[in-house]
């Protein structure tokens, strides 16, 4: 099931403090996670956020690779080693760290952007303009024509 859908811009204030939109707190808490698993997109200027099925879904990546190797070490590095825990407040808020907003270019407000399994957090600015990119790229893949299964596949 898809619990992070559609998107929201909320406000920043002084302290750093974003309101994380009600559909995302209410998907978090089914999933049984009191926080915000959050770390720097590695592709995108964005911030890549959710709970249990994200760091589920990290977990699986990292545990492909071998342990004790660079790979394993940079892929976990990367995915669990710049990730931050945020902790919700009683308003729903949490505190975005400066890293991370450095990282998104985040400065007075944020988008977050449901894709199912996860969110992400960007600047509003730079969310349109990947959208409209993304829009179009998915465009060009839904239609193009569908591979045929390769033979002794099931059907």
């Amino acid at each position: 099931m898809a619990d992070f859908v559609s998107n929201f811009t909320n406000r920043l204030d002084a302290k750093g403090r974003v309101s994380v939109p009600a559909p995302f707190r209410a998907a978090l808490s089914r999933e049984g996670y009191e926080g915000v698993y959050c770390f720097p997109s590695a592709h995108l200027p964005a911030v890549d956020a959710g709970g249990m099925a994200l760091m589920g879904e990290i977990q699986k990546r990292v545990d492909s690779f071998t342990t004790l190797t660079p790979d394993h070490d940079f892929v976990s590095m990367a995915l669990f080693g710049v990730s931050e825990n945020l902790k919700l407040d009683s308003d729903g808020r949490v505190i975005l760290p400066e890293t991370l907003r450095t990282h998104a270019g985040i400065t007075d407000q944020v988008t977050f952007v449901g894709q199912g399994y996860k969110f992400q957090m960007w600047n509003p600015e730079r969310f349109a303009e990947h959208r409209a990119e993304a829009l179009k790229r998915a465009l060009a893949v839904l239609s193009a024509p569908q591979q045929p299964p390769a033979s002794g596949s099931a059907q």
